[in-house]
């Protein structure tokens, strides 16, 4: 069940043939120049050899699955390689050839987060007890992407169940494939406590934006709840959008809750994330998932319309400075603040957004962060999500997330019909137990072990007066307060600091590759002598008002074209 082998012989199988061309592909390669290669290459370049014929889509293919059986074993980047990959790249060849081209993405490979459906292969969530679960129909953004053309390439690595499984498992851990590490500093931690296989360096939220920072693929599609786009792509160098909740369906991916859950793109490049952005979303509202009649797409659902390298020009920008940058005092505690490389990085970035003329207002408060009371305070109100905040112990924490867990999990195990290996979150919660020698649960299901207590009719008033706080705290007292006040475009945030208030609003964020700063480790458990940790990749996060998507993806390609500050991992060339 394990996924290393796994995938690792499904790439080398598929690699068959790989170095014995075609006739006509071997002609095509002696013709060309300069060979081309796939390392850091954007889907515009990708569309360009294509159109060229300079390369196929099989020989794109291949590369890639060269990178993962050279590299993955390193990263466990991949729980599964799609096993048609290559027979998909001939047909779109095929079509291609008989001047069929499907949509943007014909023929460029996209890998997806392994809780999006695909129905020709399986979809895991990183959980033992859907190891081998085919589901009976494709996630509606499996079908968008295959519409465009694209290949669906493999399965990434993710946090078990997007990390609602238990509290204390690492990030990009799972009983499926084991942990995925970071292409920045691919090792795990030696330290004492901590050398339990994790990573020395943290991989993000729980989608993985590994394969894609190694060129394993071109772009990949994660999941958000509570920063799980915007959170991996911060630590992996790339660019990493949480839409608008709602603007991408749902139906089809594995669930946390309805209230934040999205998908997202996450690629090397704005460029890229809007072409991938603009194929992920549907044309009309999906009758599957009533979130997406909240915002209207834009025409031809284009992003590339809005890559604008001037958008910067007379934008104004808030710098919410109190908890995200400084350290404040509030409600008896000092809170939030930067460390000294994380500041400079972000005056760094602000002088670049003056440069650019920008209208820089600072500072920018979000008033629900400085409230001084407990009530009006985001703060003090996280989620409830480990052991000692079950039911009875759950007044100082939101219960949205495991409520949602409970009632949308079930909804989306009926979906399956007797393809569910389980019929219920109760039933998984048995299965992990009986199998626990098996690895189902190494770290235990605390968080699973919390929903399941909820009663989706019983807790309900308490679930939606939670539901409304964090709306009235994340919105009317939080962004909307902020944005309206200061007459702003936009926010910046540093780092992925902006994660979770993106997610509880539902209001569309983008994450930026920027800066790498030092590693400061506890002067309790300091790491061996000998032993340097590498420095851990530190972005920015534009934020902007619901439905306003198109802007953000406009202000972020000025700040792109302006720095290009992202470096591919050196250690995956």
């Amino acid at each position: 069940m394990r996924r290393r082998p796994l995938a690792h012989h499904l790439a080398t199988g598929l690699l068959t043939g790989v170095f014995a061309l075609s006739t006509a592909d071997a002609q095509k390669a002696k013709a060309t120049a300069v060979p081309f290669s796939v390392a850091e290459a954007s889907i515009p370049d990708l569309q360009k050899a294509l159109a060229s014929g300079r390369v196929t889509s099989r020989q794109i293919v291949e590369q890639y699955l060269v990178r993962i059986a050279l590299y993955d074993r390193l990263l466990r980047a991949t729980i599964s390689v799609n096993p048609r990959a290559l027979q998909d790249a001939d047909l779109l060849d095929r079509e291609r050839a008989q001047g069929k081209l499907r949509g943007p993405l014909h023929g460029i490979p996209i890998a997806l987060k392994d809780n999006i459906h695909t129905k020709d292969w399986r979809t895991t969530g990183g959980a033992l007890a859907f190891a081998d679960l085919v589901p009976p129909y494709d996630a509606t953004l499996t079908r968008n992407l295959r519409e465009a053309g694209a290949i669906i390439m493999a399965k990434t690595q993710l946090t078990e169940l997007a990390n609602w499984s238990a509290s204390t498992m690492p990030g990009n851990y799972t009983a499926v494939a084991g942990q995925g590490l970071n292409p920045y500093d691919a090792r795990p931690d030696p330290r004492a406590g901590m050398d339990d296989g994790r990573p020395v360096m943290s991989t993000g939220g729980s989608s993985s934006g590994t394969g894609t920072a190694a060129s394993l693929w071109p772009a990949d599609v994660g999941t958000d709840t509570g920063g799980s786009v915007l959170n991996p792509s911060n630590f992996t160098m790339l660019v990493g959008i949480r839409p608008t909740t709602g603007r991408i369906s749902r139906y089809g991916v594995i669930p946390i809750t309805a209230d934040q859950d999205t998908p997202g793109p996450m690629a090397k490049t704005v460029t890229d994330v809007a072409i991938l952005f603009g194929a992920l979303e549907s044309a009309t509202s999906d009758p599957n998932d009533p979130a997406t009649t909240v915002c209207t797409p834009p025409p031809s659902r284009d992003y590339t319309k809005f890559l604008d390298p001037n958008a910067l020009k007379g934008a104004r920008i808030g710098i919410p400075r109190a908890f995200f940058y400084d350290t404040i005092t509030v409600l008896g505690r000092r809170r939030g603040g930067l460390a000294a490389a994380q500041r400079a990085a972000m005056n760094d970035a602000i002088a670049t957004l003056k440069a650019q003329g920008a209208v820089i207002v600072d500072p920018a408060n979000i008033p629900s962060v400085v409230a001084e009371k407990t009530e009006d305070n985001l703060v003090d109100f996280p989620y409830c999500q480990t052991a000692d905040q079950g039911r009875g112990q759950d007044a100082d924490c939101s219960v949205v997330f495991k409520y949602g867990m409970k009632r949308d999990f079930n909804i989306w195990l009926t979906s399956l019909g007797n393809r569910a290996p389980v019929k219920t979150l109760t039933a998984l919660r048995e299965w992990n137990i009986t199998h626990q020698r098996a690895g189902a649960i190494k770290y235990g299901q605390a968080r699973l072990d919390i929903s399941d207590e909820m009663d989706v009719r019983q807790d309900r008033e308490r679930y939606e007066a939670d539901r409304a706080k964090d709306l009235r705290l994340s919105r009317a007292q939080g962004l909307d307060a902020a944005l309206a006040t200061n007459r702003l475009d936009a926010l910046l945030f540093p780092g992925n600091s902006g994660s979770d208030i993106a997610a509880r609003s539902g209001y569309p964020s983008i994450a930026l590759p920027f800066a790498r700063v030092p590693v400061s480790a506890s002067a309790n458990n300091p790491f061996p002598a000998g032993f340097d940790p590498q420095p851990v990749p530190f972005g920015v996060q534009i934020l902007t008002a619901q439905c306003a998507d198109a802007k953000m993806i406009a202000l972020a390609y000025a700040f792109e074209q302006a720095t290009k500050r992202r470096v591919p991992p050196p250690a995956f060339p």
